[in-house]
């Protein structure tokens, strides 16, 4: 039986239901390893050797550590056998009568977008945002999935994350769905213009492999960030100014009646100004498209009750999550973090159990927050109110700063010296 709030720190039980918690956990823990067709991360990985990110998703799940044994299948594929003419560079590139030849490398992902034997092409209708490979250097993988990989590297002299998708070779129903997620991705990040998304810089085709690169952000995820802060909490103004940066950017998206879908510490990247940029379009939907939905699309920390349940949802499923996100900026600690992912998710729907807010958090924030959550996705607040509320608070920390500061001037006089 599941006690309530006793064996899991951070976490408070809204609902008491007297469900076996272990068992009803067997069934998810089936459905994940028997593979039902799932597009849900359980939880997120991510690796960077200098900090800078881009937490894109690749084949609609968070990006696992970087490992020196590729995951992808590609390096087996009977076009990009290894042909001893053959000279690529992942790390650099020269451009020599026109053509970019590079030194060999193992990367059979990096090898297959730079091969000048292969014919490079754009997306209909985009084909001004084609990118030019002579005008792109990669460096390092720092990231990677079952399909795909996450690489910096720079576009015509800027730092840029580019993400490789892998067409699957033998598997046509696989590629036709990684086919119309990029494109949809391409469209979303053309389309999307705020100074909290992602920048989109290019993207291209090859016979095997897709290529999205967009601006690079130096101050890596706000996941990452937290955990390097080994879960002291942001100060309070930076964790409300990265908030309202937040709000705005999807009150943005919604506005244009679209839905990010798994917003998450992850895929927000912090710039060198400490401002936050909305990233991973790549699983967000046109909102009026609710019948063909994919339900398990997300990460169960961050999931609404609805999306872990299979109804059907609306954009009220961003504002759960960002629900989530402002506590985690207010605590700087992961969401559940004394359960297992599959755990949290069955401890949302079924014991009504959210993270606990702190005893000295703002009152506005915490009702924030608890508007945010609600089971019922018609409680939750529109981005809109949520955006007034933050500037709300924003508001009160400043004037209770000003009066601190007062208050110490009266307590300890300027002397003349």
């Amino acid at each position: 039986m599941l006690e309530s709030g006793a064996k899991f720190t951070g976490i408070i039980g809204l609902n008491n239901h007297d469900n076996n918690f272990d068992d009803l956990s067997q069934g998810f823990y089936h459905k994940l390893h028997e593979g039902e067709g799932t597009n849900m991360s359980i939880d997120s990985l991510q690796t960077s050797n200098d900090g800078g990110s881009v937490a894109m998703s690749i084949d609609n799940s968070s990006v696992a550590s970087n490992t020196n044994d590729s995951k992808t299948h590609i390096l087996n594929h009977q076009g990009l056998r290894r042909r001893a003419k053959d000279n690529y560079s992942v790390a650099q590139s020269v451009n020599r009568r026109g053509r970019v030849t590079h030194a060999l490398s193992d990367d059979q992902l990096a090898r297959a977008l730079m091969d000048i034997h292969s014919s490079t092409e754009g997306l209909e209708n985009y084909e001004d945002w084609t990118i030019d490979l002579r005008k792109l250097n990669m460096g390092e993988a720092f990231a990677q999935g079952a399909f795909g990989k996450l690489y910096r590297g720079t576009y015509n002299g800027e730092d840029v994350a580019i993400k490789l998708l892998e067409r699957p070779e033998n598997d046509p129903e696989k590629a036709q769905l990684m086919e119309q997620q990029f494109q949809q991705e391409v469209m979303m990040l053309a389309t999307l213009k705020h100074p909290n998304i992602v920048r989109f810089i290019g993207a291209c085709r090859k016979p095997m492999v897709w290529c999205i690169v967009t601006e690079y952000a130096k101050g890596g995820s706000v996941r990452q960030f937290l955990a390097k802060r080994q879960s002291r909490s942001v100060p309070l103004k930076l964790a409300v100014k990265q908030a309202l940066d937040v709000a705005r950017g999807i009150e943005y998206v919604h506005g244009l009646g679209l839905i990010h879908r798994d917003l998450k510490s992850d895929n927000l990247l912090i710039s060198s100004d400490k401002s936050i940029k909305i990233a991973d379009f790549g699983v967000a939907r046109i909102e009026v498209q609710t019948e063909g939905m994919t339900p398990e699309t997300g990460t169960y920390r961050w999931m609404a009750p609805e999306m872990i349940q299979h109804r059907k949802y609306t954009q009220k499923v961003d504002v759960y999550s960002f629900g989530i996100v402002l506590w985690e900026l207010i605590t700087g600690m992961l969401p559940f973090q004394n359960m297992t992912a599959v755990q949290a998710a069955f401890a949302v729907v079924n014991k009504g159990v959210r993270p606990i807010i702190p005893s000295d958090c703002l009152p506005v924030l915490g009702e924030i927050m608890t508007r945010c959550w609600d089971a019922n996705p018609d409680v939750r607040p529109p981005f809109t109110e949520v955006v007034r509320m933050l500037e709300n608070a924003e508001t009160e920390i400043m004037t209770t700063v000003r009066k601190a500061r007062f208050r110490c001037c009266i307590t300890q006089p300027m002397t003349m010296d």
